[in-house]
């Protein structure tokens, strides 16, 4: 049996094997990790430790565990993100003010670099999305403003920032279930943030980085507003 020290030690062969292979080309996003037995016998460590390994990884987003068919590379992060940021929520670490100020900040930089980066695909997408946003029912439209801004990170083609902003919006959907429908639904703070919404739009088919920064201090603005009155 493994004392603690060395089982710890054990743990870390099995990750930094795996970082080598993907270092080397040898195990790609989508790949199968070799079996269990083959770690164990590859690396010279019980197959517990293995096994730990595998179970923080697959925690960790870094590899999927599928039941009868082995355990996959997958890099799927976000969920890891969601219940990070929640715990520190959730321990009083930060709050909704640190939070939407962190979103401000990143959505500020993901429009900036989708006006560089937004292909024209991109755009129609876009303008399909605020079009629906506008004449669709308050329940879809909840959906169509998290579909809006998750296609404008996606024209970022920032990987981190996507991620990142994903899990805000999920912590904050989480801990303030009601907060988009809630602004939606006000006459007042909906006519805001559709102007928001049609100036961010706009600054990406004019290419215009003022109007963007505008348009995103004027969404935050309403956002930040309603996170005043739910303190």
């Amino acid at each position: 049996m493994e004392e603690h020290g060395t089982q710890e030690k054990s743990y870390m062969k099995v990750i930094d094997y795996i970082k080598r292979q993907i270092r080397r080309g040898e195990l790609t996003l989508g790949g199968k990790l070799p079996a269990e037995r083959e770690l164990s016998e590859t690396l010279g460590i019980s197959r517990n430790s293995v096994r730990e390994a595998i179970r923080t990884l697959d925690i960790m987003g870094v590899i999927s565990s599928q039941q009868g068919a082995g355990n996959f590379l997958t890099g799927n992060f976000e969920n890891n993100l969601v219940e990070s940021l929640s715990m520190m929520f959730l321990l009083n670490q930060i709050d909704y003010k640190q939070v939407s100020q962190l979103r401000r900040a990143l959505e500020m930089e993901a429009l900036m670099l989708a006006i560089d980066n937004i292909t024209e695909a991109e755009i129609q997408t876009l303008k399909q999305v605020i079009s629906q946003l506008e004449n669709e029912t308050e329940a879809n439209n909840v959906v169509l403003d998290k579909k809006m801004h998750y296609n404008i990170a996606l024209a970022s083609k920032n990987t981190l920032i996507i991620n990142i902003l994903e899990a805000l919006s999920e912590v904050l959907d989480k801990f303030i279930v009601d907060l988009r429908r809630e602004i939606l639904s006000q006459d007042d703070s909906r006519k805001l943030l559709m102007e928001a919404h049609n100036g961010m739009i706009e600054s990406l088919i004019t290419k215009d980085k003022n109007l963007a920064y505008e348009s995103i201090n004027k969404h935050f603005g309403v956002i930040d507003e309603k996170l005043k009155e739910n303190e």
